[in-house]
């Protein structure tokens, strides 16, 4: 039985929603998202608080329901953030323009083109900050960036979240 299910979801203040039919609007300071829900679910209001409804049965599809419709409500109140680490000798990120230009020990650079919603930042050439309102695609974003160089098991050097960490494997003996 979820137990994420039958929890309420709390709006903070400056957050508001609406649901068309099926369709679900959540607005606050940073923005607003969209979602789709199934057919047979739908929300129920309570004071400060929302409730998921829906068939008994799938319980567990109003949990995940829930947790989604929470991670819009957290995101357009705080937004989402993923940061990122470069390690290796001249490996290198720099933000130019609407691109993330990044130096991965490759003959050449590689171009990330930041997408829309999505903003990254670079305090130091070895730290990148994914930042949005939408927790799915930060983290896509942030994928994609450390799909270019994951972090090697040898000596560590790639991409890695800045809470990864890598087990590190013993040099071959002779």
């Amino acid at each position: 039985m979820s137990r994420v299910a039958k929890k309420p979801l709390n709006l903070p203040k400056g957050v508001e929603y609406s649901l068309n039919g099926q369709q679900l609007t959540v607005k606050g300071p940073k923005g607003s998202l969209d979602l789709e829900l199934p057919e047979a679910f739908g929300l129920k209001e309570s004071d400060q608080d929302i409730f998921v409804t829906g068939p008994e049965e799938q319980v567990a599809l109003r949990g995940t329901i829930r947790a989604l419709v929470g991670n819009m409500v957290t995101g357009v109140s705080d937004g989402f953030e993923r940061k990122l680490e470069l390690r290796g000798v001249g490996y290198r990120a720099q933000m130019q323009g609407k691109s993330l230009n990044l130096s991965l020990g490759f003959s050449h650079p590689v171009e990330f083109t930041v997408p829309d919603g999505i903003d990254i930042e670079t305090p130091s050439q070895t730290e990148v900050i994914v930042k949005g309102i939408d927790k799915q695609q930060v983290g896509q974003v942030a994928a994609k960036i450390r799909a270019y160089r994951p972090p090697e098991p040898y000596k560590g050097k790639g991409v890695r979240y800045a809470d990864e960490r890598v087990i590190m494997k013993e040099a071959k003996k002779a």
